[in-house]
């Protein structure tokens, strides 16, 4: 098993239930697992790293059949069967699922990357908080007006689950959280743009949900930018201009650009197509078989944001937390099924819909299965928001913390982990203002 993540952990916790019939060995180059919908949560001061994460072996120290290593996969002799790790030491096996994920990607712009961080890992996380607290820390002591400005407007790129709960959050901060935490700026006056290249914000939600989306996130103060595409960024500012082409470049002086559009196959996802010859889409994906193995090599799964999960004729599973869940769940089932020489049906992805939490008491659902009361904003997207989340977050203390947390906030109009870690602490001013 190699990566811990939603497809790995579900299809290693799967494969606990033969253990009589199977040693499984689970690699990852973290010891933990990362619950991601909540990272945007750690970048926003409303949660620690260590409530969304849970070590590994903690989470398999029961399953007596799992060895968990810390390690770094690097290549795949697919004949000899045998995962090629960084330390030298091979590990063999009888069948190999490769649960790796995906990282952003900036669309053939990797020079963007420093001055555009996105959000996969803990690391990702704690960079994007020091990022926004320092632009409000910046603004406050910088005198020059334009310069101030410039502190206190954000750019997110993507309009997704991912970037509208990131401006949602950024909206909280600026017009409750910090509003009476300064003296010489207002952080209500904070500019929050999200750019979207499509027509509309959460393109895999109904039209009358990115509706209600771009109402709730204008009531925050947001400005939703669709059919807009970036072009440029730098440490001082981004430049966009109309997706389709027929308008001019305006640039948009900012400090702080967060990346949530584009995701790129693990580096260890591009070796095992490599090594067996399977094909991949444009992310890097490996196009599976319908039981979500490789082409040519049975023995090989590939599940998760790795793989082009089959779903409908047209769309692939989309690379949601459930997509992975499920994806891992399958793979297991059917190493187990093979073992016991039962028949082994292919995958089948069931949508059990989205839902995107945009600030206090607001949110979007699309929940088809709950037929018109799956379509919600508001108050009532915000609970199932809420529910869903509890039930998917590994560790029982973890759930009661987070439980804790989010009650607190909710009294308090407060976040409780507003900490400046990382390099540099202190912000760049061009140009200090004496305290008011």
């Amino acid at each position: 098993m190699i990566g811990g993540g939603f497809g790995g952990l579900y299809a290693t916790r799967e494969l606990g239930k033969g253990r009589d019939l199977v040693d499984v060995t689970l690699v990852d180059r973290r010891n933990h697992h990362l619950f991601q919908p909540l990272l945007y949560q750690v970048a926003t001061g409303a949660l620690s790293p260590g409530d969304i994460a849970q070590p590994l072996r903690s989470i398999f120290r029961r399953q007596r059949n799992t060895t968990v290593l810390l390690g770094e996969a690097v290549g795949l002799d697919a004949d000899g069967r045998q995962v090629l790790m960084s330390d030298g030491g091979p590990i063999p096996y009888d069948t190999l699922i490769v649960a790796t994920g995906a990282h952003h990607q900036y669309f053939g712009h990797d020079e963007w990357m420093p001055n555009a961080p996105g959000l996969k890992t803990v690391d990702d996380a704690t960079e994007m908080r020091r990022r926004i607290l320092i632009a409000f820390e910046a603004a406050e002591r910088e005198a020059r007006p334009d310069v101030r400005r410039a502190w206190m407007t954000f750019v997110i790129v993507g309009g997704g689950p991912t970037g509208v709960e990131l401006a949602g959050a950024l909206g909280e901060i600026a017009n409750d959280t910090l509003r009476a935490d300064f003296r010489s700026i207002r952080p209500p006056d904070a500019r929050i743009h999200l750019v979207e290249a499509m027509d509309r914000i959460l393109p895999t939600y109904p039209p009358d949900r990115s509706r209600s989306a771009t109402r709730q996130l204008e009531r925050l103060g947001v400005t939703v930018r669709t059919g807009t595409r970036v072009v440029h960024v730098d440490d001082g500012c981004v430049r966009v201009e109309p997706a389709a082409g027929d308008g001019e470049t305006e640039e948009i002086p900012t400090r702080t650009v967060l990346w949530a559009a584009g995701v790129l196959a693990s580096s260890f996802g591009r070796r095992v197509a490599d090594a067996t010859g399977a094909e991949t889409d444009r992310s890097g994906r490996i196009l599976v078989e319908p039981d979500l193995t490789v082409p040519g090599h049975p023995e090989i799964f590939v599940v998760g944001d790795a793989a082009v999960q089959p779903w409908k004729p047209d769309r692939a599973v989309p690379g949601v937390a459930q997509g992975g869940i499920q994806g891992g769940k399958h793979a297991g089932a059917t190493v187990l099924r093979r073992l016991r020489g039962e028949a082994t049906p292919p995958f089948r992805f069931s949508d059990r819909g989205d839902v995107a939490v945009i600030g206090r008491l607001s949110g979007v659902t699309n929940i088809g299965w709950l037929g018109p009361f799956g379509r919600q904003g508001g108050l009532l997207a915000w609970m199932l928001w809420l529910g869903i989340h509890i039930v998917y977050l590994i560790g029982f203390a973890n759930r009661i913390v987070v439980v804790v947390r989010w009650a607190w906030s909710f009294l308090t109009r407060g976040r409780s982990t507003r900490l400046i870690t990382g390099s540099p602490l202190l912000p760049p001013i061009e140009e200090p203002e004496p305290p008011a």
